[in-house]
């Protein structure tokens, strides 16, 4: 009995080893068990097109990365806009 391949072993000996360990670690995330951030579902998401994702549940269409829902940057930005948000609200009341 062989190695225990992964999601890359449709890859079988081709491509060499580093590029297929790199190709696993993107699969992996890509079609991990992530929730939706509508509406908290694990395992519901799946990606459309390049940085397009979907939601089978709530049919929620969102955009991220190429390979993962949400980049850094785009957390990075959404962190800043609630902020901005929550300050607004203080300055109003």
């Amino acid at each position: 009995m062989g190695k225990r391949t992964g999601i890359t072993g449709k890859y079988g000996a081709r491509y060499g080893s580093t590029l297929r360990k790199r190709t696993r670690l993107i699969l992996e995330k890509m079609k991990g068990d992530t929730k939706c951030p509508r509406c908290e579902t694990r395992g519901s998401i799946h990606r459309i097109s390049t940085g397009i994702w979907h939601c089978r549940k709530c049919d929620a269409r969102f955009t991220g990365g190429a390979y993962y829902k949400e980049t850094p940057r785009g957390a990075e930005s959404f962190r800043i806009a609630k902020r901005k948000e929550r300050e607004l609200e203080t300055v109003e009341e």
